[in-house]
């Protein structure tokens, strides 16, 4: 059995842990919330943009574009979002795995003709290990997500696919859909779906840093409610588009910005399952932290006691033998 001087010096220690953890966990929670809001402000955006192009669809007119045509692929591009730190669960490692399994898909291309973009320090460290072509190095972007940055990359990408240099493209990213729930995600990039894209899943609960199952309900539940409200006094919009010049030039100009869109949609949904997955994992350790200090004290206490009894016992012993 350990001394009290090993049991004391054990609780110190995992003490001074549990406010690391807790410290973290609050900070985590802080960056979840900004994580939140940034992408509460681009929801219009995305929401009115993906609106116009549904219509356009549902028109008679048939317009297709370079990005919609498939082709055989030859060379492929994978865009990897991850971190720059640790400390965050299985956040890194289950987006390394599946970046890992497409790369196995395109295997027989060879290496010559897969490129990745690392979009944070984790992916880079895991291709260059790989022996992978990198695009360059996004390590700012992992932590301070830039619009103007993800219009660069897509242009790039834009302009690679169009000139013939990579045939297909894929985003590999965590979804957001709560502070408890992140939906790990594979989806092209390149050629773009538009049908598709405009059916994914964009449910979001932006409204919480809760990470309970039971308290999520709850939430969700009446924020469903509050959204059948506004629908009844909100007033539809005009489908009535006038279209100029042509169909053709119009899905050219907002398919790319679709897919601008896209990235840095993938960018904020990693961002803030990073922050999410880092405040559930702290959350965790303080609470494992906590139960270990109540056990750890528990023993402190019962040593305390058995050598309080045992110096009796000697002192009793010692005067009866007397």
């Amino acid at each position: 059995m350990p001394s009290l001087k090993e049991i004391k010096n054990r609780i110190t220690s995992v003490n001074s842990t549990r406010k690391i953890t807790s410290a973290m966990k609050m900070v985590a929670s802080s960056k979840l919330h900004h994580a939140q809001v940034q992408i509460e402000k681009m929801l219009p955006y995305e929401n009115m943009l993906e609106h116009i192009l549904k219509t356009f669809l549902a028109s008679d007119a048939e317009a297709n574009t370079i990005y919609e045509i498939p082709r055989e692929v030859k060379r492929v591009a994978l865009v990897v979002f991850a971190s720059n730190s640790s400390l965050c669960g299985g956040f890194n490692s289950n987006v390394l795995k599946l970046m890992q399994q497409a790369i196995a898909e395109y295997q027989h291309l060879g290496k010559d003709n897969i490129l990745i973009y690392p979009i944070g320090r984790k992916v880079a460290e895991k291709v260059n290990k790989l022996g992978l072509q990198l695009a360059g190095d996004f390590t700012a972007l992992a932590d301070k997500p830039n619009s103007v940055e993800c219009i660069n990359i897509a242009t790039e990408l834009g302009a690679k696919f169009r000139m013939g240099e990579i045939d297909k493209v894929e985003l590999i990213y965590h979804h957001f859909k709560s502070a408890g729930s992140q939906i790990l995600t594979r989806k092209t990039f390149l050629p773009i779906d538009v049908e598709t894209e405009l059916e994914q899943d964009h449910e979001r609960d932006l409204t919480t840093n809760v990470i309970t199952k039971k308290a999520q309900d709850y939430l969700k539940k009446h924020h469903k409610e509050d959204e059948e409200r506004e629908k009844e006094n909100v007033k539809p919009l005009n489908d009535n588009f006038l279209v100029e010049p042509d169909m053709d030039t119009v899905l050219g100009v907002l398919i790319p910005k679709l897919a601008h869109l896209a990235l840095f949609t993938a960018l904020l949904d990693s961002n803030a399952s990073e922050h999410a997955a880092r405040m559930v994992a702290m959350q965790t350790a303080t609470d494992n932290a906590d139960e270990l200090l109540r056990e750890l004290n528990l023993q402190y206490n019962k040593s305390r006691q058995q050598a309080i009894t045992n110096e009796l016992l000697d002192i009793v012993g010692g005067t009866v033998n007397n």
